[in-house]
């Protein structure tokens, strides 16, 4: 496997262990070993984006792209550039031996002077792409369509106030719907880009939302009619392109998704440096999503704390990662979603063989969650804990209560008559919070090779 873009790495990168010096190694990821009872890679379920990481040069608004990505150069045909890229990032996959992968429509195909011309190239693209993934093994995690890019979606695509490019955007959804079934997606996301304002001077707030809930019912309606099994996710960030976007958090849209008969029908694709941005924990949106029953998947990133955009950069902090974790076992696994690398290199980091480094230092970071967050459950603690703190609700007083048996009045006259007078009961904050930092010192690492 040494041939390729990627020579430089002569076959599959195999797990060293802690003690290994090879940056090209995993040092904690081991995809048959078994937590919980069940193989890692299942746990996690790894996909590598195709966007920034064979999409993308490395360009910023202030500068050109750094890195090498010679398939991006506008002198060559574009469906030949279109196989060269798709070749480069089949031999990474396999190379790093992750399970899955996850792109845009237009990550893959070029756009074409018409519609019809895209379409005809990405159906042909995916004719090749089928063709990798029954060679490789690599399945597809999720598809989804680019309604961002493009000058027609300047002001949006189902919130736009022109229901030409609303329509144009419908007709690239249903394609890429088919396709990601044709290659066997286990998901499709929806991210609005645009869908937004950039200022209420121009902004139908009521005319805008009931365009988004329309097309989001489309794009329900089709899953049923082409047999679609797979879970259709939302993902959630609060601004960026736009001012301010529809979608700012998981609570956000869930609350959309309810108001417009939508539950049941979308689950949420949480990215962690969304949840920055929207001055939320990562921890907080897992947590939301699960509580009420719409955890769909995981953009595996981080952001910087010093910059107040969307970094993008590869995840390293498994104080960080450990408690979404938790509360993904705890609710019984992330399948069939998975966690997916939305980040890209800095612009610095040109040479190729940098894409590897910065999938396994967060594939091994991500293990390292997953074993601390497993030790968590295993020791029940933070459960038991919580358990106990709510015990009253689960007394025949507090079933009583939710139950609505016992009025405003009932519950006053209770109170005056001295039966009721509650003490206040630590939480134990710092406590808790000790029991994981002993988890994420002790826990066992991976063994040796």
């Amino acid at each position: 496997m040494s041939e390729g873009f990627f020579s430089k790495v002569p076959g599959r990168i195999p797990f060293g262990g802690l003690g290994s010096t090879d940056p090209l190694a995993f040092k904690v990821y081991q995809p048959d070993r078994i937590v919980l009872g069940k193989r890692m890679e299942d746990h996690l379920r790894p996909g590598v984006c195709f966007w920034h990481s064979f999409a993308w040069d490395g360009r910023d608004m202030f500068g050109l792209g750094t890195l090498d990505r010679p398939w991006l150069n506008d002198a060559l045909d574009p469906m030949a550039a279109a196989r060269q890229k798709m070749a480069a990032a089949f031999e990474f996959f396999a190379k790093l031996g992750t399970p899955y992968y996850c792109f845009h429509d237009r990550d893959v195909a070029p756009e074409g002077a018409s519609f019809a011309e895209f379409r005809s190239n990405l159906d042909a693209l995916a004719d090749d792409a089928l063709g990798y993934q029954e060679r490789t093994g690599v399945k597809l995690l999720w598809g989804t369509a680019n309604l961002f890019s493009h000058p027609r979606y300047q002001a949006g695509a189902a919130t736009n106030p022109d229901p030409a490019s609303f329509a144009y955007a419908a007709a690239q959804v249903k394609h890429m719907m088919d396709v990601t079934l044709r290659l066997g997606g286990e998901n499709y996301v929806l991210w609005g880009g645009r869908e937004g304002y950039d200022t209420l001077l121009n902004t139908d707030l009521k005319r805008e939302g009931a365009q988004f809930a329309r097309f989001l019912h489309l794009v329900a309606e089709h899953k049923a009619r082409i047999g679609f099994k797979g879970q259709l996710l939302i993902e959630p960030k609060p601004m960026e392109p736009t001012k301010h976007q529809y979608d700012y958090d998981s609570a956000t849209v869930l609350g959309f998704l309810a108001r417009n008969g939508l539950e049941g029908e979308f689950r949420l694709n949480i990215e962690a440096n969304h949840a920055t941005l929207a001055g939320h924990s990562f921890h907080h949106e897992v947590a939301t999503a699960i509580a009420s029953g719409a955890m769909g998947s995981i953009d595996a990133n981080r952001g910087d704390p010093q910059n107040g955009w969307d970094t993008d950069q590869f995840p390293n902090s498994v104080e960080d990662l450990a408690l979404p974790l938790y509360e993904i076992l705890r609710a019984g696994g992330i399948a069939p979603g998975g966690f997916n690398f939305d980040a890209k290199l800095r612009r610095q980091s040109s040479d190729r063989t940098d894409l590897f480094y910065a999938h396994i230092g967060g594939l091994d970071t991500i293990a390292q969650a997953l074993l601390v967050a497993a030790d968590l459950v295993e020791r029940g603690e933070l459960a038991a804990n919580k358990d106990a703190r709510y015990a009253g609700w689960d007394s025949e007083f507090g079933k009583t209560i939710l139950g609505g048996s016992l009025s405003l009045v009932d519950l006053e006259a209770r109170v005056a008559s001295g039966e009721i007078n509650p003490s206040p009961v630590s939480g134990g904050q710092e406590r808790l919070e000790n029991l994981v930092n002993r988890s994420i010192w002790a826990v066992d690492t991976a063994p040796e090779a």
